[in-house]
């Protein structure tokens, strides 16, 4: 419902929504007499909103001061992913390999070739370029800085 090119799929469809399928409407009127109008498309933040779920929500990146996370929530279907970053003057290329096709749980983590935590990955603003590679996965369950309880034990 908050993508905008689904109010506009077909003819009949664009003549009720009236706005650009390409912008997301901060408002949807409901109103009998503009019901399924979009409204308010330039005047929002509701780009910026619908930027931090793609980011934040889906692809699991959160900046937190000198740290950031990565923490994806994605469809099971999507076999890899990669971010481009720039932090200052540094660059970050960030993999993330869904080898098992899970929607989360992240099972490793690498910053430049060293293990590092998922939930704390430093940043620095050096001018370099740095790899992360993440890989989700069984083991990646709890959330980071979590204990994982033992199974318990067969009947």
């Amino acid at each position: 419902m908050l993508n905008p090119i689904n109010h506009s799929r077909t003819a009949s469809q664009v003549e009720q929504y009236m706005t650009e399928p390409y912008a997301v409407a901060g408002d949807v009127y409901d109103h009998p007499a503009h019901r399924g109008r979009g409204g308010w498309t330039w005047f929002t933040g509701s780009a910026g909103w619908m930027y931090r779920v793609g980011m934040e929500g889906i692809l699991g990146l959160q900046h937190r001061g000198a740290f950031f996370t990565l923490n994806p929530c994605i469809p099971s279907s999507w076999p890899t992913y990669s971010i481009d970053w720039r932090h200052g003057k540094s660059h970050y290329t960030i993999v993330v390999d869904n080898p098992e096709l899970r929607c989360q749980g992240v099972a490793s983590a690498e910053l430049d070739g060293s293990p590092v935590d998922p939930a704390a990955i430093p940043l620095a603003d050096d001018g370099r370029v740095h790899r992360v590679r993440v890989v989700l996965g069984a083991g990646g369950d709890a959330p980071s800085g979590t204990a994982q309880l033992p199974a318990p034990p067969a009947p």
